[in-house]
């Protein structure tokens, strides 16, 4: 099965995201297919919607992991959507990334699992 990831603002390296389904905000989406050349699935910018747009993706298990990269040191005055994404995340036990090195950990882990069960070791 191919994983789906939703990455919120982060250009990332195009052969480990190529082999995902991305889904992301508008300015996200844009960038990132600018950048590195993959579809990606647009969904509303985040002030539009988009941020909640995601939370419902990952409350319907439409999403198999969060990639949400913000600055820590300065104040986000989106502080409530990325809450709301973090505890949705936690409900419904999707691994959210906020920092490279979790994303790569999330990355390892699904590296591994798809190994695994490519020798049937999972089903």
């Amino acid at each position: 099965m191919r994983r789906r990831l939703a990455p919120i603002a982060h250009a990332f390296n195009r052969e480990m995201l190529a082999r995902y389904t991305l889904i992301a905000t508008r300015h996200t989406a844009r960038l990132l297919e600018r950048k590195i050349g993959l579809p990606v699935e647009e969904l509303l910018s985040g002030p539009e919607g988009g941020d909640t747009q995601i939370v419902a993706r990952v409350a319907m298990r439409e999403v198999d992991a969060v990639f949400s990269f913000v600055d820590p040191l300065a104040a986000q005055p989106h502080e409530p959507d990325i809450r709301a994404l973090l505890r949705v995340c936690n409900v419904h036990d999707v691994p959210p990334a906020t920092n490279l090195s979790t994303a790569d950990l999330i990355i390892m882990a699904f590296a591994r699992l798809e190994e695994l069960q490519s020798i049937d070791v999972i089903p």
